[in-house]
Protein backbone atom coordinates (compact mmCIF):
# COMPACT_ATOMS: atom_id res chain seq x y z
CA UNK A 1 0.00 0.00 0.00
CA UNK A 2 1.19 3.53 -0.74
CA UNK A 3 0.56 6.58 1.43
CA UNK A 4 -1.77 8.08 -1.21
CA UNK A 5 -3.89 4.91 -0.91
CA UNK A 6 -4.18 5.40 2.86
CA UNK A 7 -5.20 9.05 2.51
CA UNK A 8 -7.78 8.40 -0.21
CA UNK A 9 -9.33 5.25 1.32
CA UNK A 10 -12.75 6.19 2.79
CA UNK A 11 -12.60 3.23 5.19
CA UNK A 12 -9.50 4.69 6.85
CA UNK A 13 -10.95 8.17 7.37
CA UNK A 14 -11.94 9.39 10.84
CA UNK A 15 -10.52 6.40 12.68
CA UNK A 16 -9.48 7.01 16.30
CA UNK A 17 -5.99 5.75 15.47
CA UNK A 18 -2.70 7.15 14.30
CA UNK A 19 -1.94 5.38 11.01
CA UNK A 20 1.53 4.70 9.61
CA UNK A 21 2.98 2.37 6.99
CA UNK A 22 5.94 0.06 7.41
CA UNK A 23 8.49 -0.46 4.64
CA UNK A 24 6.38 -3.25 3.16
CA UNK A 25 3.29 -1.03 2.86
CA UNK A 26 1.45 -2.63 5.76
CA UNK A 27 -0.70 -0.41 7.96
CA UNK A 28 0.30 0.17 11.58
CA UNK A 29 -2.23 1.74 13.95
CA UNK A 30 -1.91 3.22 17.43
CA UNK A 31 -5.01 4.21 19.43
CA UNK A 32 -5.48 7.90 20.18
CA UNK A 33 -6.38 9.16 23.64
CA UNK A 34 -7.51 12.47 25.08
CA UNK A 35 -4.31 12.64 27.14
CA UNK A 36 -2.29 12.23 23.94
CA UNK A 37 -4.31 15.06 22.35
CA UNK A 38 -3.81 17.27 25.40
CA UNK A 39 -0.02 16.80 25.30
CA UNK A 40 -0.02 17.39 21.54
CA UNK A 41 -1.92 20.67 22.00
CA UNK A 42 0.33 21.83 24.83
CA UNK A 43 3.57 21.12 22.96
CA UNK A 44 2.21 22.79 19.80
CA UNK A 45 1.27 25.95 21.70
CA UNK A 46 4.64 26.00 23.46
CA UNK A 47 6.58 25.66 20.21
CA UNK A 48 4.52 28.37 18.51
CA UNK A 49 5.11 30.76 21.42
CA UNK A 50 8.89 30.17 21.52
CA UNK A 51 9.73 29.88 17.83
CA UNK A 52 7.99 32.80 16.13
CA UNK A 53 8.73 31.89 12.50
CA UNK A 54 7.84 28.72 10.62
CA UNK A 55 4.82 26.51 11.15
CA UNK A 56 3.70 23.55 13.22
CA UNK A 57 1.98 20.54 11.69
CA UNK A 58 0.35 17.86 13.79
CA UNK A 59 0.26 14.31 12.38
CA UNK A 60 3.06 15.11 9.92
CA UNK A 61 3.74 12.28 7.45
CA UNK A 62 7.36 11.61 6.48
CA UNK A 63 8.63 9.01 4.01
CA UNK A 64 11.44 7.08 5.71
CA UNK A 65 13.49 3.99 4.90
CA UNK A 66 10.96 2.06 7.04
CA UNK A 67 7.85 3.37 5.30
CA UNK A 68 5.72 6.41 6.11
CA UNK A 69 5.98 7.49 9.73
CA UNK A 70 3.77 10.17 11.24
CA UNK A 71 5.35 12.54 13.73
CA UNK A 72 2.81 13.66 16.31
CA UNK A 73 4.09 17.22 15.91
CA UNK A 74 6.59 18.78 13.51
CA UNK A 75 8.03 22.29 13.27
CA UNK A 76 8.87 23.43 9.75
CA UNK A 77 11.00 26.46 8.99
CA UNK A 78 9.88 28.98 6.39
CA UNK A 79 12.65 27.60 4.15
CA UNK A 80 11.35 24.04 4.51
CA UNK A 81 7.82 25.16 3.62
CA UNK A 82 9.10 27.13 0.62
CA UNK A 83 10.86 24.02 -0.70
CA UNK A 84 8.35 21.27 0.11
CA UNK A 85 5.07 23.17 0.66
CA UNK A 86 2.56 20.60 1.94
CA UNK A 87 3.71 17.55 0.02
CA UNK A 88 2.25 14.38 1.51
CA UNK A 89 4.25 12.57 2.73
CA UNK A 90 7.32 14.75 3.05
CA UNK A 91 10.41 13.26 1.37
CA UNK A 92 12.57 14.86 4.07
CA UNK A 93 11.91 15.27 7.78
CA UNK A 94 11.11 18.76 9.08
CA UNK A 95 13.65 20.38 11.41
CA UNK A 96 11.85 19.28 14.61
CA UNK A 97 9.91 16.01 14.86
CA UNK A 98 8.06 15.17 18.07
CA UNK A 99 6.87 11.75 19.17
CA UNK A 100 4.44 11.45 22.07
CA UNK A 101 4.92 8.02 23.60
CA UNK A 102 1.86 5.78 23.80
CA UNK A 103 1.72 3.16 26.55
CA UNK A 104 1.89 0.56 23.77
CA UNK A 105 5.16 1.95 22.32
CA UNK A 106 8.33 0.03 23.08
CA UNK A 107 11.63 1.80 23.75
CA UNK A 108 13.10 0.13 20.67
CA UNK A 109 10.23 1.40 18.49
CA UNK A 110 10.69 4.98 19.74
CA UNK A 111 14.47 4.84 19.30
CA UNK A 112 13.98 3.58 15.74
CA UNK A 113 11.69 6.53 14.99
CA UNK A 114 14.27 8.94 16.43
CA UNK A 115 16.90 7.44 14.13
CA UNK A 116 14.58 7.44 11.11
CA UNK A 117 13.67 11.13 11.51
CA UNK A 118 17.30 12.15 12.08
CA UNK A 119 18.44 10.14 9.04
CA UNK A 120 15.81 11.93 6.94
CA UNK A 121 17.12 15.37 7.92
CA UNK A 122 15.52 16.33 11.23
CA UNK A 123 17.75 18.58 13.32
CA UNK A 124 16.08 17.50 16.56
CA UNK A 125 13.67 14.77 17.61
CA UNK A 126 11.77 15.22 20.84
CA UNK A 127 10.39 12.22 22.71
CA UNK A 128 7.59 13.22 25.06
CA UNK A 129 6.64 10.79 27.83
CA UNK A 130 4.48 13.32 29.64
CA UNK A 131 4.72 17.05 30.09
CA UNK A 132 7.39 16.62 32.77
CA UNK A 133 9.57 14.14 30.87
CA UNK A 134 10.86 15.16 27.45
CA UNK A 135 14.04 13.92 25.79
CA UNK A 136 15.76 15.87 23.00
CA UNK A 137 17.90 14.08 20.42
CA UNK A 138 20.23 15.37 17.71
CA UNK A 139 22.68 13.59 15.41
CA UNK A 140 25.14 13.58 18.34
CA UNK A 141 22.68 11.88 20.71
CA UNK A 142 20.68 12.95 23.75
CA UNK A 143 20.94 16.65 24.71
CA UNK A 144 19.65 18.43 27.82
CA UNK A 145 17.53 21.12 26.18
CA UNK A 146 16.38 21.93 22.67
CA UNK A 147 18.80 24.14 20.76
CA UNK A 148 15.75 25.84 19.28
CA UNK A 149 14.60 27.00 22.72
CA UNK A 150 18.03 27.85 24.12
CA UNK A 151 18.74 30.23 21.22
CA UNK A 152 15.47 32.14 21.72
CA UNK A 153 15.36 35.23 23.91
Amino acid sequence: MEWSDVISNPLLQNLPFKIELNKWGKILMSPASNLHGRIQGYITANVLSKIPSGEVITECSIHTSDGVKVADIAWLSDEFIAEYQYTTPYPKAPEICVEIVFPSNSKIEIQEKVELYLSKGAIEVWVVYDLKSIEYYTHTGLIEVSKFFSSQS
